[in-house]
Parts: C-alpha cells; structure tokens; sequence
C-alpha cells in the first residue's frame, strides 16, 4: 500500500528505545525530534484502525478558561484550511471511527481514528494544521470565548449581557454540585499551582481573558518543543514522522520556555475549609451539607506510587462490603457517599478522597472523627491476604481489558500512557505494569503492608483538606447581581462609538454564522479511495 509519507521529507527523529509489549500486542517505540524536543510515542501493531493524537501540555494560570477556550478557538479554521467549522465539514467528507478534542486539567489533546489510509491522511493535515497554524480569529474568540451583547439588539441604551459558547458552557457545568464539590476540593489542596485554578473556567473570571492572553498562550503552548504526538496502529513510524516534519516542525525551532506543572508544596498540617453552593430558595432547608476528606498523594508518573494508590482506593472502597465504603454508605451523618470517592490519577499529582451527602454543618467534627477512626481500624486490622490478592488480580485485569466511552482500543491506550508522557514519567512502564504489580506483589506477602500503605498515604500525611460545601439559596442571586453590576458599570462607561463597536460585533458575528464555506477547500475521501472488499 502507498505510504502516507511525503517521500521528499527528511525524516529527523531519533528513536530512543522500544520494546514488544506481548499482554497489548503492540510494540512501543519512543522517538525524540532533536531540533525541537517533540516527542513522538508510537504503537506499532497490525490494526487497520490507525490512530492519531496530538496533546500539548496546557497550564493555566487564572480562572479564565484560557485552555478551554483555546481548544474551541483552534478548531474555527486554520491557514491552510480557512473555514469556520472544519471539524464538523470533515465529519461529513471523512470515514473517521473517532473525532474529538480533551481539555484536561493540564493538557489539552486533539485525537482521532480511521480505518481508511487516505482518510488518515486528510484528518492528519487537517489536525496538524488546526493545533499548529490556526487562524484564531477574533470572531471566533468572540463566538467561543466571550462577548457582550445588548439585551435587546434593537435598544443600544439598553442593558447588556454576557454571551459565549464557553461562558455558557461553563455556567452550566459549575451549577453541578460534584463539578463544585471538585472544584473547591483542588483550590484548597493545591493553593500555588495550576490545580488551584478551574481550568475550564469560572464564570466570573471567564470575561477577564482578552484576545491578547488567548493569542499569547496559543504561542507559548501549541509548540512542538511542548507537544507529544502518539500514533497506533499498521502505519510505520517514518511515515507519520515524515509528515510531522514537512507539515509543522520545519517551521519551528526549540522553545526556550519549558512547559510543566510545579509539585505543590507539601502541608506541615491538615486543614479545614467551607465553600457555599447554589441551591433553589426553597431547597436550603434539611440535610444538603457534603463533607469530603481529601489528602495530596504522590506523583502520578511514578507508576509504583500510582498501583499503590489504586490499591488503597480498592482495599478502602472498591464495593459495599470494603470497610470504608461500608461506613460511608450506613452512617447516619450522611444519607449517601460522596461522588468524590476514590482516586484521581490523572494530575501530576494524586488526590485520594471520600465523603458524605445529606449531612448537616455542625456534623463535621463528629465525621472527620468516625472516618479517621475506620481508616485506622483497618490500619490497625489490616485485610486477609484472599482479599488482596483478588485485588491485586482485578488491578492486574484492569490492565488488559481497555474499554470505555466507545474510544478505539489504541485511544485507550494512547491515554494510558499520556499522563507519564506529559509528566516526564516511563511512557513505555505505562503500558507494560506487570514489572510493577510484581513488585506490589513482592511486598502485600509482608502482613505490614497495607497496614504501612494506609499510614503512610493517609494516616501520617498532613497533605489533607477537610471540606464542607454547605447550601445557599442567595448564591445564584448573589452571582447573577455581581455579574449585571459589572455589567452596568460597562454600560455606564459606553460612549457611542463603544456602543457602535458592540452593535458592530453583533452584526459580524451573525454576517459570519450565515456564510456557507466552500466545503472543497477540505479534502475528502472518495470511492476511489475505499478498498473493494469483494476482490
């Protein structure tokens, strides 16, 4: 089959090691793109479903939703394909198994998937140029991010309003209580790095962003030097590579400003803390308070560090019957567990919590007591040696059976290893955890171990948040006021050649919406292009 590489293209990546991976049937290769520290991670196995992703670490500063936003505004047209919506004309000119676009808490990815050659090729043009070379028009800023409006478009004296796809959005997301409960649990674990901040965006910090900020992280983050691409599937490695280089990394040198995420710095003591959130007027009455615990574990990308808290959440709560599950799941204080039980692996640094819903306020003393009670009865008990080995042995499954939201199977795996890619974690290790889980296996026969895993990650770890998110039927009102007095303040500064801006915007926005884009400036698959399958 023809290559999907443009032959002309030196190919400048230098392979760091590989290795078969037999359990995943794919062979791991990890490549190095010298002249600008691109890194290439690719799953080399014979699948027809080829996959690409692009994630670049993307580390907020502020509440604005710069990421978000960013990610939005990206995919609004390029240089070399100049329309406004290419991902959705591509979803009808292509035979993709997979479209889509992630912003995480610090990365932001752009993957897709395709069993067709020349589909792969045009989503990967259409892809690189997107992540790389996009237009960012401020309309398109304006659409996605942020904007006023007058209430009413026909009374420029009249009120004004905040509209925006992402404002919206995010309105929407932060009236979810586990999306607050989250929220409030990272600002205070996290109080000096990226993980303090919503990445999404809050609502009130959303329209302090200006298309400057926006412009100004785009270059500093969508840089190869800060990029990771990871492929899957039966297409070699120097074909992909040799498109990267004639596409994008050509065109760039070496970033001289390092993108990572700062280790948070370790408490000397736990601490306490209570945020509101909204409810109905008539909804505050009764037990609507959630209390979580919350405790700072270690870094993600030490993959020993990351099965060792897996087994922590498994042996506290994996099911009704796991001790601390059991208690949160019968005590009066609350009438249901937290949606925040577990743990979360997928910063740089792990968060281990658990909680109640329904309780009230003045019952925090009396559960942070009862929960630190359990935990140290396990401590103290520890679990039979059959429990722990049926956990060991599910951990272990858990690495082979990779499925979830309908991602292909080389999605799943791409994102197995991003987090250690991104971290400057074993991407390789990632993908290959029974060298770990041997070692974890070593260590659970001494009868110490888990007593000496729950003590060390929680019970002698002064990295801990008690959180209280207790109900307030004025917040929704108290927000909607803050919001229209900054609206009104606006206004009142508005002279008529900002109200001819604002009304200006307005009709180019809706001037843009209603332009129909020439859909052959995108490529597209032909019946050419498919296989006949009856040869």
């Amino acid at each position: 089959m023809e290559s999907i590489a443009q032959k002309t293209a030196p190919i400048t990546f230098q392979k760091q090691r590989s290795a078969m991976i037999p359990a995943l049937n794919v062979t791991v290769e990890e490549f190095i793109h010298p002249a600008t520290g691109a890194q290439h991670l690719h799953l080399q196995c014979d699948n027809p479903e080829n996959v690409f992703m692009v994630a670049l670490r993307t580390v907020p500063e502020d509440s604005t939703g710069v990421a978000h936003i960013l990610e939005h505004t990206v995919l609004c047209g390029s240089e070399n394909y100049p329309v406004r919506d290419p991902f959705f004309m591509m979803l009808r000119r292509s035979l993709n198994t997979f479209m889509n676009a992630f912003t995480s808490s610090d990365w932001t990815a752009y993957p897709f998937a395709t069993q067709n050659r020349k589909d792969f090729s045009n989503l990967l043009s259409v892809y690189l140029d997107a992540v790389f070379f996009s237009r960012l028009d401020p309309l398109d800023f304006a659409q996605e991010g942020h904007r006023v409006e007058f209430e009413n478009p026909a009374d420029s004296e009249g009120n004004l309003v905040f509209k925006g796809v992402v404002f919206n959005e995010m309105k929407g997301a932060m009236s979810s209580v586990s999306a607050v409960l989250w929220d409030r649990l990272c600002f205070e674990l996290f109080p000096t790095n990226t993980y303090h901040h919503n990445s999404g965006g809050d609502p009130a910090n959303i329209p302090d962003l200006s298309y400057q900020q926006l412009r100004d992280f785009y270059a500093q983050h969508y840089h190869p030097s800060n990029a990771v691409f990871l492929t899957f599937g039966d297409i070699p490695a120097s074909d992909h590579q040799a498109v990267f280089e004639s596409a994008v990394l050509k065109r760039f040198e070496a970033s001289e400003t390092p993108i990572s995420v700062d280790l948070e710095h370790a408490f000397t003591a736990p601490k306490r803390a209570t945020h509101p959130y909204a409810v109905e007027d008539d909804d505050e009455s009764g037990r609507k308070t959630h209390h979580v615990i919350g405790w700072k574990l270690g870094e993600s990308s030490d993959l020993l560090a990351m099965l060792e808290a897996q087994v922590l959440a498994a042996v506290l709560m994996e099911n009704s019957a796991s001790p601390l599950m059991q208690f949160l799941e019968t005590t009066p204080l609350g009438t249901a567990p937290s949606p925040l039980c577990g743990v979360e692996e997928s910063m740089r640094e792990m968060v281990f919590c658990c909680g109640i819903e329904g309780s009230d306020i003045d019952q925090l003393d009396e559960f942070e007591q009862a929960t630190l009670s359990v935990i140290k009865t396990i401590a103290e008990t520890g679990i039979p040696k059959e429990r722990l080995e049926a956990i060991l042995h599910q951990i272990e499954l858990s690495q082979r059976e990779l499925t979830g939201d309908g991602m292909p199977y080389g999605l799943n795996l791409m994102l197995r290893a991003l987090g250690a890619a991104v971290h400057g974690g074993d991407s390789l290790a990632a993908l290959n955890l029974d060298p770990i889980l041997e070692i974890i296996r070593e260590r659970s026969l001494n009868d110490d171990y888990v007593p000496g895993l729950i003590g060390r990650l929680l019970l002698d770890n002064p990295h801990r948040v008690t959180l209280t998110l207790a109900p307030d039927s004025g917040l929704t009102a108290g927000r909607e006021k803050a919001e229209q007095g900054r609206l009104n303040t606006m206004a009142e500064s508005l002279d008529d050649a900002g109200r001819s801006k604002i009304l200006d915007l307005a009709e180019k926005l809706k001037a843009r919406q209603g332009i129909e884009d020439d859909p052959d400036i995108l490529p597209k698959v032909t019946l050419s292009d498919i296989p006949d399958c009856t040869s």
